[in-house]
């Protein structure tokens, strides 16, 4: 190659970073505006916030297009051709966590405007904290290629799990003291098992990261 046909390969590949970086910060805020939104039982700000979805879809299109055009065009070997399929494989992640930012956004019309207990909704909040900082995390390790900020991503995939099971346990005995509050329980418990999802999604990114950086898979015995 020149050196002008490598600088064009190089300016090729941050851009795409940069798509990711882009698309991984929008999915994230659509998460966290649809909590704020179920917190505050604000279904305009919801409805504003599950309309983002599309956007974020016409995002991983244009890395996909991306993405296939690089590969055509420069034949990408080893470290290079790692990065392109892990942005492929990173995009369909992000297009997911938005999807369950949306549908989090979604439910919060199918609580008949009632509030739910501040204890209750304290659990998600803070479920919330933790799974966003998990994304924060593996979206700064993806830009900065850095396997062991991976490593620390996957790692606080039991925590989430942990406060999933804890959230499920406390709003089913609601449920069973009182049928009134079945509805906006269930709901909450909707949530909750989306924002789980949204920790295995940013579980999966870490493993990407860590697959470009080192060119191994990340399995449990890693770390």
């Amino acid at each position: 190659m020149t050196e002008h046909t490598v600088s064009s390969y190089d300016d090729d590949l941050r851009n795409l970073t940069g798509r990711i970086a882009e698309m991984g910060g929008q999915a994230e805020s659509m998460v966290e505006d649809a909590i704020n939104a179920l917190v505050r039982q604000d279904v305009k700000a919801a409805q504003a916030t599950a309309a983002k979805d599309r956007a974020i879809n016409k995002m991983e299109q244009q890395i996909e297009e991306a993405a296939v055009l690089i590969i055509a065009r420069r034949q990408p070997m080893a470290q290079d051709l790692r990065q392109i399929i892990a942005a492929l494989r990173i995009a369909t992640d992000l297009e997911r966590v938005a999807d369950l930012g949306k549908n989090i956004a979604r439910s919060i019309s199918s609580m008949d405007g009632k509030t739910p207990p501040k204890q209750l909704l304290h659990g998600i909040e803070h479920m919330a904290e933790i799974v966003l900082e998990q994304m924060r995390m593996v979206l700064d390790a993806y830009t900065t290629s850095d396997s062991n900020a991976a490593i620390a991503v996957v790692k606080r995939d039991d925590e989430v799990d942990a406060i999933y099971k804890s959230l499920f346990r406390e709003f089913l005995t609601y449920m069973m003291e009182d049928p009134r509050n079945i509805t906006f329980c269930a709901n909450l418990l909707f949530a909750a098992k989306h924002l789980e999802r949204v920790g295995d999604h940013a579980t999966n990114i870490a493993e990407s990261v860590y697959y470009v950086d080192t060119g191994k898979v990340l399995e449990d015995g890693t770390f």
